[in-house]
């Protein structure tokens, strides 16, 4: 079992003085001890086969009880030294002050045999300096949306953070899952999160608010140092020389900031590519790698509506509503910029990142309209047909996956409806609109008779963009009601189900079937608070 465990973060940057949980203000430090706190009676429910791989783990490994007893924060392996995460914030778009990991612990960094660095992180092993009035620990079904989620966006294609273990801690918790007064104990569970580094733009915000920018600047090299090492071009230099030579400077942090920048397009145009809504996109949800990281009230768009958030608590003002997720990240990344500011003599390379993120995310966006309708070059009209499409999709109240993966059935020669009959939840509005999807219909297959790319080759660029499975709402919700009820399997099924999402699966469609009447208003198939 490997045992290589380090922690960067730890050994070069400042931390907490106190020690224990209680609830504090932390200054001029990055990190606070956190040893997770025990359970009763761990139970190893499932883990990521992908993911242990990766890490080095044997399935004998896993089975094991010392890696049972680490995943489960009952004791810690050779080298791992637990602490939680010093940030700050932007939540809904207001200032927040101090946030942390209040629930979140990180166990170090494991290297892999390939010299891989991967942080794992318990989320729900307790108590933290930052856990306020909460408790630090998760339930069993935002523990089960996590772990299926982390995984199933990775295998999407989705930059993502990832999930080793999903462990039931034996013990119930307590949650009001909709804030409405009505609290129930509930089983507990811990996921074991995974992640080259789990920064992010909070981590950056909370000493420039404070003024500290002696350690602002210090964590902005030490990012740039470990997860940015490709910048850097003086191998075998220590962090203090290169820092006495000075290559930490103005044209470093502008080079690392358009990167940040260009990922988060990259990762926000996966997103919309495959109708993800994030749901709580607060700056201390933004990784500064460009993952997707905190999966809490998250969901996928069944009918496709640009308005529509899975959050309970965003359901008024709608600010991380699916199709505002683009601009939202720019505004995220805008006060990113803000906090990095004093490291600028000037505003314009920071303007120049956030132009940055504009032009890589039209990129992006064109190269998905290219994908999803299986074009071999983009032109300039095609934004607009597709622009044309999403509003009918909209109001004929059509399934976006269906839609998409049923696009590539069209007979070019007599394009017509049929190849995505199964798209539609409402047959009043398919008559209605019915008329104008069809010319649209027309209008494309046009467009694919005047395009050179071959119809083998068009199928293949389709089916490799547009998702057969993804992890719908009303899905995870099946398989949580199954574990709720001593049942894993769920979990273990759809896990395996989401490892091929692009692939037909023969067997498996009513994985990929359109959500049910019965779970257009259910909790857990449509909205979801912060708590699930």
């Amino acid at each position: 079992m490997p045992r290589r465990f380090e922690s960067t973060l730890m050994q070069m940057l400042p931390g907490d003085p106190e020690h224990g949980a209680h609830r504090r203000q932390v200054l001029g430090a990055v990190w606070s001890h956190a040893p997770p706190s025990p359970v009763a009676s761990p139970r190893m429910l499932a883990w990521s086969t992908d993911m242990a791989s990766t890490l080095g783990l044997s399935a004998d490994d896993m089975r094991s009880d010392a890696m049972l007893a680490a995943l489960s924060g009952n004791a810690l392996l050779t080298g791992m030294a637990p602490h939680a995460a010093n940030y700050g914030g932007h939540q809904f778009g207001h200032w927040a002050g101090q946030l942390g990991d209040g629930r979140a612990i990180s166990l170090g960094e494991l290297v892999n045999q390939d010299g891989e660095r991967w942080e794992l992180q318990l989320k729900g092993a307790g108590l933290t300096p930052y856990s306020r009035t909460a408790d630090g620990r998760a339930v069993l079904r935002s523990s089960i949306r996590e772990f299926l989620c982390s995984e199933a966006m990775h295998h999407l294609g989705v930059p993502t953070t990832r999930a080793l273990s999903l462990v039931a801690t034996g013990e119930q918790v307590v949650r009001d899952m909709f804030y409405d007064g009505h609290p129930e104990a509930e089983p507990g569970a811990i996921v074991c999160r995974v992640a080259p580094s789990f920064l992010r733009f909070g981590s950056f915000e909370l000493p420039a608010s404070r003024g500290d920018i002696d350690l602002l600047r210090l964590l902005a090299d030490v990012c740039i140092l470990r997860d940015f090492p490709e910048l850097l071009a003086h191998p075998g230099a220590s962090f203090g020389q290169l820092r006495q030579d000075g290559v930490f400077d103005e044209n470093l942090y502008a080079t690392w900031f358009s990167q940040v920048c260009e990922r988060t397009a990259a990762m926000v145009a996966h997103w919309m590519r495959v109708g993800f809504v994030h749901g709580v996109m607060n700056t201390d949800n933004m990784s500064i790698l460009g993952l997707t990281i905190d999966y809490g009230p998250y969901g996928w768009i069944d009918d496709y509506d640009p308005d529509w958030t899975p959050n309970t608590t965003d359901a008024q003002g709608r600010r991380y509503r699916f199709g505002w997720q683009p601009r939202v990240a720019h505004w995220n990344l805008s006060r990113l910029a803000q906090a990095l500011s004093p490291l600028f003599a000037s505003v314009e390379p920071l303007q120049a990142g956030l132009d940055a993120y504009v032009a890589a995310y039209d990129r992006a966006e064109r190269g998905n309209i290219v994908n999803k309708l299986g074009l071999a070059d983009y032109r300039e009209d095609d934004a607009e047909l597709m622009q044309a499409l999403q509003g009918l999709l909209h109001e004929g109240e059509v399934d976006m996956t269906l839609w998409f993966r049923g696009l590539a059935d069209l007979d070019v020669r007599s394009p017509g409806l049929e190849a995505v009959d199964a798209a539609f939840y409402d047959e009043a509005k398919r008559r209605a609109c019915g008329e104008a999807l069809a010319g649209w219909m027309q209008r494309y297959a046009a467009r694919l008779r005047d395009d050179p790319l071959p119809a083998r080759e068009r199928r293949a660029r389709m089916d490799a963009a547009n998702p057969k499975y993804v992890l719908r709402n009303y899905l995870a919700q099946q398989a949580i009601d199954r574990a709720h009820e001593g049942d894993i399997s769920g979990v273990t099924e759809l896990m395996e189900v989401m490892r091929r999402p692009y692939d037909e699966q023969p067997g498996r469609e009513a994985f990929a079937a359109r959500r049910p009447d019965w779970a257009k208003d259910r909790a857990g198939c449509s909205m979801l608070s912060c708590s699930s």
